[in-house]
């Protein structure tokens, strides 16, 4: 994020960025724009959706990927998380920021990875509907899941074949807020590591 020299109000945020042709996040009066993700970043992402899409479809809750806000409170901060999930009445007529997520999905990359495993999710941790905070990584399939337990205490629930033994042959990621269970491989489908890229991919 690359962070611009003006303050503003919540107010003052909301009525400007609606009008701006990129996405700008709103913390502490300050206003920081939006950079582009991988192409990994995006298949994740969108994997996920399409999945949580057809899960959800009829039971009143709204998937959100990308161009869509989330506010804290009515003062900010305001985010874009790569997914989310709304089933509260609230949201369903929302038309800029939604306020009352259950789930939150942010895809890393080495930019925003201390970001979103810090200060955002301390941020997130007060929006009082959310149960859910998922950390999804690019370089690896392992994906972190804190969940809200009864006791209002965040626990943290780690899905990663490194984990697994060898002759299992996919990992299976639960995401207890909207009762989905999905392949770990699904979830990374159409996404190539580092590893694999082909050795002589400049012709060397």
């Amino acid at each position: 994020m690359i962070a611009l020299p003006q303050s503003m109000s919540p107010e003052e945020y909301l009525a400007w960025e609606v009008q701006q042709p990129i996405r700008y996040e709103y913390i502490n009066g300050q206003i920081f724009a939006m950079t582009g993700g991988t192409l990994p970043h995006n298949s994740i992402a969108l994997n996920l959706a399409a999945m949580l899409k057809t899960h959800l479809r009829g039971k009143g809750c709204k998937v959100f990927i990308a161009d869509a806000k989330v506010g804290v409170s009515q003062q900010g901060p305001f985010y874009y998380p790569d997914v989310m999930v709304t089933c509260d009445s609230r949201d369903q007529t929302a038309r800029q920021v939604i306020y009352h997520p259950c789930l939150i999905v942010e895809v890393l990359s080495p930019a925003t990875e201390r970001i979103d495993q810090g200060k955002k999710f301390r941020n997130y941790r007060r929006i009082d509907t959310l149960r859910e905070y998922v950390l999804i990584d690019t370089e690896t399939m392992n994906v972190d899941c804190y969940r809200l337990n009864q006791n209002d205490k965040w626990e943290l629930t780690t899905y990663s074949l490194e984990d697994v033994p060898l002759q299992e042959t996919d990992l299976e990621v639960h995401l207890t807020s909207v009762a989905l269970r999905c392949p770990i491989s699904l979830l990374y489908e159409d996404v190539v590591f580092p590893e694999d890229y082909p050795e002589n991919l400049d012709g060397e």
